[in-house]
């Protein structure tokens, strides 16, 4: 099960530590919510609520230690967007509530607009129900030097899809491909794809928000009783709690059947949203340095072209 009893322990040191301590810090920090290969992969060994106590000025650290890492991805996003060779396609999937929109809106803050690129996907239109269930998604898959995010994706094809199954009959399949296998053909059909991403320059990842149910009740309540997030909630968000243990069924079999080496699931726990960012933020940085980032070259040619233009300006009269 996922710990992460030495948090503060930690965190007091970030801020005196090297660019190449700091990555090996966010590593060991993100490892522990990082299921690689999923076959043995069960939903209950992943805490919702992290095992972490604070001191008097326990908010503060947090806030600080999540500047870090922002810092961070934001320095190492420079590069990947400058190289121009790779992009990373980072996936956020969890119940309503979960913190999806906050953790997108607080991690990716200090990131160069111009290098991101952030896609939300709810119910398909007529458009899209008329393409295969990757067609919606495969038209905003991010541009090399890129960091593309998917708020929602098509796992909710292995998702609500197939919690509320009707839903699958509206999709203009034809009977005879609505088999006993269709979850496991989807599995697959996921798996290959990413797969090819990932040949092609495009990592993976993806995050799903372990929230309680007993949290999302209590943001639901917050969500009602504040005019300024009345916006933000519908009647549709909670009729589906009643299918949460549906859900996180759905939840483990598409992690157990879609994590791998390359393109992992990270589980984080998502009932202190803080804690949940701070987290994201530490596998983003990970997945980044195994790309072995580092600015293009310059040829002796124009490095003497930039000296020459240089010497130019130099010598301007005013």
């Amino acid at each position: 099960m996922a710990k992460s009893d030495h948090f503060e322990e930690n965190a007091r040191n970030l801020s005196n530590l090297s660019k190449k301590e700091l990555i090996k810090k966010a590593k060991n920090f993100s490892k522990q919510y990082c299921v690689g290969k999923g076959d043995n992969f069960r939903l209950k060994d992943y805490e919702t609520k992290a095992s972490f106590k604070l001191g008097e000025d326990g908010k503060e650290l947090v806030k600080e230690t999540l500047q870090i890492g922002v810092d961070a991805l934001a320095a190492m996003q420079d590069i990947l967007y400058a190289q121009d060779k790779w992009s990373l396609l980072i996936i956020f999937q969890a119940m309503d509530a979960a913190g999806k929109d906050g953790a997108i809106k607080h991690v990716m803050s200090g990131v160069n607009p111009q290098g991101c690129q952030v896609s939300s996907f709810k119910a398909p239109s007529s458009e899209d129900l008329d393409h295969d269930y990757l067609w919606r998604c495969q038209k905003h898959l991010p541009e090399r030097g890129r960091i593309g995010i998917f708020n929602r994706s098509y796992y909710e094809e292995v998702l609500v899809v197939r919690v509320h199954e009707q839903i699958l009959r509206n999709q203009k399949l034809p009977d005879k491909l609505i088999t006993k296998d269709i979850w496991e053909d989807r599995f697959q059909d996921i798996r290959n794809f990413e797969k090819y991403l990932n040949r092609n320059g495009t990592v993976v990842i993806k995050f799903f928000l372990n929230v309680s149910k007993e949290e999302q009740k209590e943001r639901f309540i917050e969500r009602v009783d504040d005019p300024d997030k009345n916006w933000k909630f519908s009647a549709a968000d909670a009729k589906e709690r009643g299918y949460w243990n549906d859900y996180m069924h759905a939840y483990e079999e598409l992690i157990k059947n879609t994590s791998t080496e390359k393109s992992p699931w990270y589980v984080i726990p998502a009932d202190n949203k803080s804690y949940a960012r701070i987290a994201i933020a530490s596998a983003i940085i990970t997945a980044l340095d195994e790309l072995d980032l580092e600015y293009p070259s310059v040829s002796e040619e124009k490095i003497a072209e930039l000296q020459a233009v240089r010497k130019a300006l130099m010598e301007e009269k005013d």
